[in-house]
Protein backbone atom coordinates (compact mmCIF):
# COMPACT_ATOMS: atom_id res chain seq x y z
CA UNK A 1 0.00 0.00 0.00
CA UNK A 2 1.19 3.52 -0.80
CA UNK A 3 0.31 6.40 1.50
CA UNK A 4 1.05 10.08 0.96
CA UNK A 5 0.58 12.63 3.72
CA UNK A 6 0.30 16.00 1.98
CA UNK A 7 0.26 19.00 4.27
CA UNK A 8 0.64 22.75 4.29
CA UNK A 9 3.68 24.03 6.14
CA UNK A 10 6.85 22.67 7.69
CA UNK A 11 6.87 20.63 10.89
CA UNK A 12 8.06 23.12 13.49
CA UNK A 13 8.77 23.06 16.42
CA UNK A 14 11.11 20.10 16.56
CA UNK A 15 8.97 18.01 18.90
CA UNK A 16 6.29 17.77 16.19
CA UNK A 17 8.96 16.79 13.64
CA UNK A 18 10.42 14.15 15.96
CA UNK A 19 6.99 12.64 16.67
CA UNK A 20 6.11 12.63 12.96
CA UNK A 21 9.41 10.97 12.04
CA UNK A 22 8.87 8.33 14.73
CA UNK A 23 5.41 7.34 13.49
CA UNK A 24 6.30 7.54 9.80
CA UNK A 25 9.31 5.32 10.48
CA UNK A 26 7.08 2.77 12.19
CA UNK A 27 4.48 3.02 9.43
CA UNK A 28 7.10 2.40 6.74
CA UNK A 29 7.32 -1.21 7.94
CA UNK A 30 3.78 -1.73 6.62
CA UNK A 31 3.38 0.67 3.70
CA UNK A 32 5.34 2.89 1.37
CA UNK A 33 4.85 6.29 2.99
CA UNK A 34 5.77 9.72 1.69
CA UNK A 35 5.32 13.09 3.32
CA UNK A 36 4.86 16.05 1.01
CA UNK A 37 4.98 19.57 2.43
CA UNK A 38 3.64 22.47 0.41
CA UNK A 39 3.89 26.18 1.18
CA UNK A 40 0.25 27.15 0.75
CA UNK A 41 -3.23 25.68 0.50
CA UNK A 42 -3.42 26.33 -3.24
CA UNK A 43 -0.55 23.88 -3.82
CA UNK A 44 -2.28 20.92 -2.13
CA UNK A 45 -4.16 19.76 -5.23
CA UNK A 46 -1.05 19.92 -7.43
CA UNK A 47 0.88 17.79 -4.94
CA UNK A 48 -1.50 14.81 -5.05
CA UNK A 49 0.17 11.90 -6.87
CA UNK A 50 -1.83 10.85 -9.93
CA UNK A 51 -4.55 8.28 -9.37
CA UNK A 52 -4.50 8.27 -5.57
CA UNK A 53 -7.66 8.14 -3.50
CA UNK A 54 -7.89 11.46 -1.66
CA UNK A 55 -8.87 11.76 1.99
CA UNK A 56 -9.26 15.32 3.26
CA UNK A 57 -8.87 15.88 6.99
CA UNK A 58 -11.79 18.05 8.02
CA UNK A 59 -13.22 18.86 11.45
CA UNK A 60 -16.70 18.08 10.04
CA UNK A 61 -15.61 14.91 8.22
CA UNK A 62 -16.61 11.38 9.19
CA UNK A 63 -15.31 10.31 12.58
CA UNK A 64 -14.12 6.78 13.28
CA UNK A 65 -12.81 4.85 16.20
CA UNK A 66 -9.42 3.23 15.57
CA UNK A 67 -10.87 -0.07 14.34
CA UNK A 68 -13.23 1.75 11.98
CA UNK A 69 -10.35 3.75 10.54
CA UNK A 70 -8.38 0.53 10.09
CA UNK A 71 -11.26 -1.05 8.15
CA UNK A 72 -11.62 2.06 5.98
CA UNK A 73 -7.88 2.21 5.34
CA UNK A 74 -7.98 -1.41 4.20
CA UNK A 75 -10.97 -0.67 1.94
CA UNK A 76 -9.44 2.47 0.43
CA UNK A 77 -6.18 0.60 -0.16
CA UNK A 78 -7.86 -2.31 -1.89
CA UNK A 79 -10.01 -0.06 -4.09
CA UNK A 80 -7.14 2.09 -5.35
CA UNK A 81 -3.98 0.69 -6.94
CA UNK A 82 -2.14 4.01 -6.79
CA UNK A 83 -2.54 4.55 -3.05
CA UNK A 84 -4.13 6.95 -0.60
CA UNK A 85 -3.34 10.66 -0.22
CA UNK A 86 -4.26 12.28 3.09
CA UNK A 87 -4.64 16.06 2.76
CA UNK A 88 -4.06 18.41 5.69
CA UNK A 89 -4.65 22.12 5.21
CA UNK A 90 -3.00 25.00 6.98
CA UNK A 91 -4.50 27.26 9.63
CA UNK A 92 -7.59 27.92 7.49
CA UNK A 93 -8.12 24.25 6.63
CA UNK A 94 -8.42 22.71 3.19
CA UNK A 95 -9.83 24.93 0.42
CA UNK A 96 -13.57 24.22 0.01
CA UNK A 97 -13.30 23.21 -3.66
CA UNK A 98 -10.58 20.66 -2.89
CA UNK A 99 -12.52 19.31 0.09
CA UNK A 100 -15.58 18.81 -2.11
CA UNK A 101 -13.52 16.97 -4.75
CA UNK A 102 -11.92 14.64 -2.19
CA UNK A 103 -13.02 11.02 -2.29
CA UNK A 104 -13.55 11.06 1.47
CA UNK A 105 -13.57 13.56 4.33
CA UNK A 106 -12.12 12.32 7.61
CA UNK A 107 -12.28 13.90 11.05
CA UNK A 108 -9.52 12.90 13.46
CA UNK A 109 -11.19 14.91 16.23
CA UNK A 110 -14.21 17.10 16.78
CA UNK A 111 -11.80 19.49 18.47
CA UNK A 112 -10.05 22.15 16.43
CA UNK A 113 -6.38 21.13 16.37
CA UNK A 114 -3.24 22.89 15.20
CA UNK A 115 -2.54 21.45 11.74
CA UNK A 116 0.87 20.15 12.84
CA UNK A 117 -0.70 18.26 15.72
CA UNK A 118 -3.31 16.84 13.34
CA UNK A 119 -0.46 15.49 11.18
CA UNK A 120 1.11 13.70 14.13
CA UNK A 121 -2.28 12.34 15.22
CA UNK A 122 -2.94 11.08 11.68
CA UNK A 123 0.46 9.36 11.49
CA UNK A 124 -0.11 7.65 14.84
CA UNK A 125 -3.58 6.49 13.82
CA UNK A 126 -2.32 5.17 10.48
CA UNK A 127 0.33 3.19 12.33
CA UNK A 128 -2.27 1.96 14.83
CA UNK A 129 -4.54 0.96 11.93
CA UNK A 130 -1.81 -1.17 10.40
CA UNK A 131 -1.18 -2.95 13.70
CA UNK A 132 -4.93 -3.56 14.10
CA UNK A 133 -5.16 -5.04 10.59
CA UNK A 134 -2.28 -7.40 11.39
CA UNK A 135 -3.43 -8.29 14.89
CA UNK A 136 -0.27 -6.89 16.46
CA UNK A 137 -0.12 -5.88 20.13
CA UNK A 138 0.30 -2.08 19.75
CA UNK A 139 -3.47 -1.58 19.58
CA UNK A 140 -4.98 -2.45 22.96
CA UNK A 141 -8.59 -1.30 22.77
CA UNK A 142 -10.09 -4.68 23.73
Amino acid sequence: MKIAVIAVGKMKPTYYREAMDDYLGRLNHYASVSEIEVRQDAALARAIPKGMTTVALEVNGKAFDSRGLARSLEEWGSNCKSGIAFLIGGAEGIPADLSQRADFRLSVSSLTLPHRMARVLLAEQLYRSMTILRGEPYARED
